[in-house]
């Protein structure tokens, strides 16, 4: 029997130290939140200062220093204009600063005649408070007030009671404690506020509530034929099954087409509309212009922290050194080691952008049907980085063209074959899919499998289910409904 042995092996393998993890997690975050962290470690350690002086600078040449040559050798980009910047170009600015806030504002000089524009901007009005609104002309007590505002207190964002009535008695307060009647009688009165659908506890009620509103004699038919298939067939109708709802409820396919119609144009979520809008702003890392006939890369100024090294600071802990000061000493290489994040970080993602405009610029020229196939391998091969470096440099970073602004990693597509023995991107297709579907007469709309013979007339081999998945990612409709749509 063999005895166990113990040995010693040594094996070279790489890991990555604590330091090169966190610059990896920095590369991939967004420009925004990359920001939010540099001002934190500005918060938290007292040999980083902002770099007011460094502004005009930096608007015109990248955080290493280095001159932005543009592609062509031409003269480097000026600072971008404000109509560049958000996800519409010549619409938003970059900067925030001149945004006033909803809600009065007075002005520094304290005087109560001088306020702001936004004095009377009107707030955004909450879903609660237009509900409480409504319920003190409705309700005939004080009681009845009390259990709708109850109930409306439970409603979720999209205007749909989540809760048990069980469990919204004893959050009323009142005593004696409702019963189940006056529950319901509550809900009901709260379903008749507007907007209509207001209460529901499910789709299907939320539906049929929109549904029994409207009394037009003219369209009493189609209304109570949409509420029987809400009320019997919702899953048969999401599924589109026409022929087969006709045959189930003995009537013509027409009108179940009309009565789906009907209820598609209702409100899936009545209470979206009401409170602040969740919008969200993308603000570009890379803004590309044509000078004298050259694309020109440069970075957006306005996403690049304005940090520095207080020299000061520096200088006045170097002369003043002591063994007992070890966690200045750490904050100190924490502070170069930040400022020196800040120059690698948007140096390479200079780098990655001016590669990409550099393979993409007939994109840039005639739209994407001259869209190129292009890999991460090939952007990590010409500028000598690792794929994944490239992966997360274009995760989460915008370039503001003449087009429209755009994430790093749109202009990444793999290629598909054509038929001359060349290649096309994915891009390009769904382009040429969308051309076709706009360009289509609204009577004689084009099946998917029509529009794969199409391509294939352009030495484009796509198949159907291809097409149909790229028609899917545009968020164009299928056959059938365009047909529809243009009956109507």
């Amino acid at each position: 029997m063999n005895a166990p042995v113990i040995r010693h092996e040594q094996r070279q393998h790489q890991t990555l130290t604590p330091r090169l993890q966190q610059a990896v997690r920095l590369l991939q975050l967004s420009s925004l939140d990359f920001a939010q962290e540099v001002n934190q470690a500005m918060g938290n350690n007292p040999f980083l200062e902002p770099d007011e002086t460094g502004e005009a600078e930096s608007a015109a040449t990248p955080p290493n220093g280095a001159d932005p040559a543009p592609l062509g050798g031409e003269a480097p980009l000026a600072p971008a204009p404000a109509e560049m910047a958000g996800e519409a170009p010549a619409e938003q600015g970059w900067e925030s600063e001149g945004w006033s806030q909803y809600g009065a504002t007075r002005r520094n000089n304290g005087s109560d005649n001088d306020f702001e524009v936004s004095d009377i901007t009107p707030a955004d009005l909450s879903l609660r408070d237009h509900l409480l609104a409504q319920s003190k002309w409705l309700a005939s007590s004080a009681r009845d007030r009390t259990l709708m505002a109850t109930i409306i207190d439970g409603l979720d964002d999209d205007g749909f009671l989540r809760m048990e009535l069980s469990e919204l008695k004893a959050l009323s307060g009142l005593d004696p404690v409702p019963d189940d009647d006056e529950m319901a009688i509550a809900l009901k009165l709260v379903q008749s506020l507007e907007p209509a659908g207001i209460g529901a506890r499910d789709l299907r009620e939320c539906l049929l509530l929109q549904l029994r509103e409207d009394d037009d004699p003219a369209s009493a038919a189609v209304h109570r034929l949409a509420q029987r298939i809400v009320a019997e067939y919702l899953d048969r109708l999401a599924m589109r099954d026409v022929s087969g709802l006709a045959r189930s409820l003995g009537v013509a396919e027409h009108a179940v087409s009309q009565a789906g119609d009907l209820i598609r144009r209702l409100q899936p979520r009545p209470g979206w509309r009401f409170g602040a809008a969740n919008t969200r702003f993308v603000a570009p890392d890379v803004v590309v212009r044509k000078i004298r006939g050259e694309w020109t890369a440069t970075l957006n100024p306005a996403v690049v922290p304005k940090v520095r090294l207080n020299r000061m600071y520096a200088d006045l802990f170097q002369s003043h050194r002591e063994a007992r000061h070890s966690d200045l000493a750490a904050q100190l290489q924490e502070a170069r080691w930040t400022v020196r994040n800040v120059e690698q970080r948007f140096a390479t993602i200079l780098r990655v952008a001016h590669a990409i405009v550099r393979r993409q610029r007939y994109f840039l020229d005639y739209g994407e049907l001259a869209m190129k196939p292009l890999g991460l391998r090939e952007i990590a091969d010409e500028l000598g980085l690792h794929e994944s470096t490239v992966s997360r440099v274009t995760n989460n970073k915008y370039m503001a063209t003449p087009l429209g602004v755009f994430e790093l990693k749109y202009f990444f597509s793999r290629a598909l074959a054509t038929t001359s023995g060349g290649t096309c991107s994915a891009t390009a297709i769904r382009g040429a899919i969308k051309d076709m579907i706009h360009e289509e007469n609204p009577k004689q709309p084009l099946s998917d499998a029509h529009i794969a013979r199409l391509l294939a007339r352009q030495g484009l081999q796509v198949a159907r289910r291809t097409v149909t998945k790229y028609r899917q990612m545009m968020r164009m409709p299928a056959y059938e409904m365009r047909r529809r749509q243009a009956e109507t």
